[in-house]
């Protein structure tokens, strides 16, 4: 079973991953990871974090020359930011009091229940580890998991399609949107919508608000058949809904059609499905998404989040202090106003889990070459099916 678990505070020393599952002699190296992590970095709306933080993962185990070795590949990204929280974050009794317990809420976070929940009186103890800095090493984690998809011709990619309002217009291959994508500063393949959401960020910005938006991760070279419909919790929509909804300020998940297919017939939702010699089985529309019965049906998958708008504001909204349930104007941390392209990434990341989880479990072998023969084997009778 292919599985990761991240741990790390936001100001703590480092964030840790562990992978566990990965098939022995897949070519891994930190520059993949790297890669992925800068990408997280950018877009137009972050905020200072992101002037403190370069980050860099370390692999410090379970990979050797370059290769995994089918034993837990361990991961560290160090936070630079430490330095000036080793006593307010120690985990030494004798630092105890070095910071005021933060003891006011902010709306839309996780202070509140999360301190309900733990029996904490102090949000720091909440908010570091709620923080959206944890899916640095999620997209750290998620670029392995795309290595190990490229080896079966599945790509994984995203890009923004909304922000404040501002939606673009996407009707390119998504090789060709992906490529555009990258050349934005707020990773949307549309030129003139790009503009025009840079502007509704400066706005927001200059007003003490944030943005939120939608964007979409589309896989491509996707086998038929992976997922299941034989038990609800392994249906494949069902994981790449659940991985996507887990990311911080994600409020709405749709594949396909999505919420469009309950406004209109269904001859005007489902697939036609044809045969030719050369093709097989397939599809001329893709409204299902590529998932249909829970299953991959070989088109590309389509999915798209709405991502709501950072609740840490500089036009703090109001809340209540624990301590002396007096009401006040919330306190702010350091926060960015539109973080939406970089969730896009850590969108990619989340479905490449899934979709690894997916190829693993349909091809499971203990090495690289040994699920090669199985995947082969399949598509051969896939395309004599």
């Amino acid at each position: 079973m292919l599985r990761y678990l991240t741990a790390g505070e936001s100001h703590g020393p480092e964030l840790l991953g562990i992978i566990e599952g990965l098939p022995s002699g897949l070519a891994v190296t930190e520059e993949d990871i790297n890669r992925q992590l800068a990408r997280r970095q950018q877009g137009h709306g972050r905020g200072g974090r992101m002037k403190i933080e370069a980050d860099r993962a370390r692999i410090v185990s379970g990979v050797r020359w370059g290769g995994t070795l089918g034993s837990p590949v361990g991961l560290i990204i160090e936070n630079r930011d430490w330095v000036n929280w080793s006593g307010k974050m120690s985990p030494s009794p004798e630092d105890a009091g070095e910071a005021p317990p933060v003891t006011r809420p902010r709306p839309g976070h996780a202070d509140l229940p999360g301190m309900m929940k733990y029996a904490h009186t102090d949000a720091r103890n909440v908010l570091e580890r709620s923080s959206a800095r944890e899916t640095a090493m999620r997209v750290a984690a998620g670029a392995v998991f795309r290595r190990l998809l490229a080896e079966f011709g599945i790509n994984v990619m995203g890009w923004v399609v909304e922000i404040g309002g501002v939606r673009a217009e996407l009707k390119s291959r998504p090789d060709v949107l992906y490529k555009r994508a990258a050349s934005s500063k707020v990773f949307c393949p549309d030129e003139g919508a790009s503009r025009n959401m840079m502007e509704v960020i400066d706005r927001a910005g200059r007003e003490g608000d944030s943005l939120g938006g939608v964007f979409e991760v589309v896989i491509t070279g996707c086998p038929p058949g992976l997922g299941s419909y034989a038990q609800r919790d392994r249906t494949l929509d069902g994981m790449l809904a659940q991985a996507l909804m887990s990311i911080q300020a994600i409020k709405g998940v749709e594949i396909g059609f999505g919420f469009a297919a309950a406004r209109a017939p269904g001859s005007r939702v489902h697939d036609e499905i044809f045969h030719s010699g050369k093709k097989g089985y397939f599809r001329r529309t893709n409204r299902a998404g590529g998932i249909e019965g829970g299953m991959s049906n070989g088109s590309d998958i389509v999915i798209r989040a709405a991502m709501k708008p950072i609740p840490t504001l500089y036009k703090p909204l109001r809340s209540v202090d624990i301590k002396s349930k007096r009401g006040f104007r919330a306190s702010v941390e350091r926060s960015d106003v539109c973080a939406v392209p970089a969730a896009s990434v850590v969108g990619e990341a989340a479905a490449a889990f899934v979709m690894a989880q997916a190829v693993a479990e349909k091809f499971g072998g203990d090495s690289l070459p040994e699920m090669k023969r199985n995947y082969e084997g399949y598509m051969e009778y896939i395309r004599k099916f």
